[in-house]
């Protein structure tokens, strides 16, 4: 039997250490994985458990302000092609776990044939009439019960300007300073005890809706600001943009739920100050469910 024998002061042969170009494709590699590993969780978090949502107009006054900032929730009723934060799939039919909202819920919807999302609340259900006469919702035959609130004074800021387009005679100046826009408020209560504020400014287009009886598996939507909101009432598409009357379920994305931060949209990115006193006050973590 042979043996290899050693030279004395010869060490054994060691592997060569890797080049350092080497070790930085390598770290460089994990960093990656590890970016796209958070990225794909991050995804699926919004996509199947809650996501934030902007709120980018003024037709769910008084209870939101263009500026709010909510949590959704994407389980609530169960998923379906618009669930994922970028509806990138084609249209499909029905829900997975699906289940109905409840009348009055607060809702994210992404209208037929469009990628956008809207958000509305929940009129009508599945068999429902409904029906708006001179303003005054009317479901099933019978008027919903509706109480005049006192004027809401909305404060003026960047976000909130009252302008004169949409709210035409509604600014005042308030006692202590400042601007506001006088809202005047109707309190709606469905059958089932939803309630919630509207805003009434008047007559508008909107204000009478034949009666439409909703099909199985869709619901009807409507804004809380009724004479500013494009919704059921209204013809999808331009000029009217709304969401073409009954909207199927699948089209709902998720059920709105608090409110987490609001920007009255005086902030600037290059400011790091001004992101703080942009803050509006007293509106972080203002529940959005109706109270049924």
């Amino acid at each position: 039997m042979s043996e290899t024998v050693l030279n004395q002061g010869q060490a054994p042969d060691t592997p060569a250490a890797p080049p350092a170009e080497a070790k930085k494709d390598s770290a460089l590699w994990r960093e990656i994985k590890g970016i796209f590993w958070v990225l794909v969780a991050v995804l699926l978090f919004h996509s199947l458990v809650a996501k934030p949502f902007y709120i980018p107009s003024e037709s769910m006054m008084p209870g939101l302000l263009k500026g709010d900032r909510l949590v959704v929730s994407k389980y609530a009723y169960g998923w379906s092609w618009v669930s994922p934060s970028f509806h990138l799939w084609p249209e499909q039919k029905g829900r997975l776990w699906g289940s109905l909202p409840k009348a009055g819920d607060v809702v994210i919807v992404t209208p037929p044939g469009l990628r956008e999302d809207y958000i509305k609340r929940v009129i009508g259900l599945p068999g429902d009439t409904v029906e708006v006469r001179g303003g005054r919702l009317i479901l099933n035959g019978i008027p919903v019960r509706q109480q005049r609130l006192p004027n809401r004074l909305v404060p003026v800021d960047d976000n909130a300007p009252c302008g004169v387009e949409q709210f035409a005679g509604r600014l005042v100046q308030q006692p202590g300073g400042g601007f506001a826009c006088s809202l005047p408020i109707v309190r709606e209560t469905l059958p089932n005890g939803a309630v919630y504020d509207t805003v009434d400014l008047g007559p508008s287009v909107g204000d009478d809706y034949p009666p439409v009886k909703v099909p199985a598996d869709h619901v009807f939507l409507m804004g809380d600001n009724r004479d500013r909101s494009a919704d059921s009432r209204f013809a999808l598409g331009p000029v009217e943009n709304g969401l073409g009357g009954p909207v199927p379920y699948e089209n709902i994305g998720g059920r709105a739920e608090f409110i987490t931060f609001s920007l009255d949209g005086s902030a600037s990115w290059w400011n790091p100050i001004s992101w703080l006193t942009s803050l509006r006050g007293g509106r972080a973590g203002t529940s959005l469910r109706s109270g049924v």
